[in-house]
């Protein structure tokens, strides 16, 4: 796995809806710019050794780092992948959207997060292909309990100068709790 960059963002939400919130909601993100395994190797059929060579390790990379930079025990969780473009149509594109499936939904990677979080639920995920400096949202849901609504929210991330052609961001995010001032009624309710 070769790493170019990390980047860590962390935000805290000290007011929503013209109210202030105390203790201030914070989501920490965690985003490692890598070489995508696969570029330029054309259409690859086997993904697997690309796989067994990154997945775990970047997991293990990026897992401790968001919950560090959380600071806090992680409530809501998720995880991204966005490749780059290629860099001219002549040339075609350098990687696929299944590059970043394949190194993030696998337990090699996810398990690293999961385990330190306590969580017991799948990873959210969001997957793109994109240019320099796209904008992407890492949606996040509850540790243990995906129906809770509370928990349901996104984080905005944007590395200005990733992914190149041949690079892959992968990245996770953590909150301490849910939604600022949320007040929707618990799912059961509906059912």
């Amino acid at each position: 796995m070769n790493v170019r960059k990390m980047v860590t963002v962390v935000e805290e939400i000290r007011a929503e809806g013209g109210r202030p919130v105390s203790p201030p909601a914070t989501v920490a993100v965690v985003a490692a710019v890598i070489e995508n395994p696969w570029a330029g190797q054309g259409f690859v059929e086997d993904l697997a050794p690309g796989i067994e060579a990154n997945a775990s390790d970047i997991g293990a990379l990026l897992a401790p780092a968001v919950l560090e930079a959380l600071g806090a025990p992680a409530e809501a969780y998720g995880k991204a992948a966005v490749v780059g473009l290629g860099k001219a149509a002549v040339v075609g594109l350098d990687g696929e959207i299944e590059h970043g499936s394949a190194l993030i939904h696998t337990l090699k990677f996810g398990d690293h997060f999961r385990k330190a979080a306590n969580a017991g639920t799948l990873l959210p995920a969001v997957e793109k292909r994109g240019p320099a400096g796209v904008v992407f949202d890492i949606p996040l849901k509850h540790i243990t309990d995906a129906t809770i609504r509370s928990h349901h929210q996104s984080v905005e991330v944007r590395v200005a100068d990733a992914p190149h052609p041949d690079e892959i961001i992968v990245g996770l995010a953590a909150a301490a709790q849910g939604r600022p001032q949320q007040r929707l009624a618990a799912l059961s309710t509906e059912q």
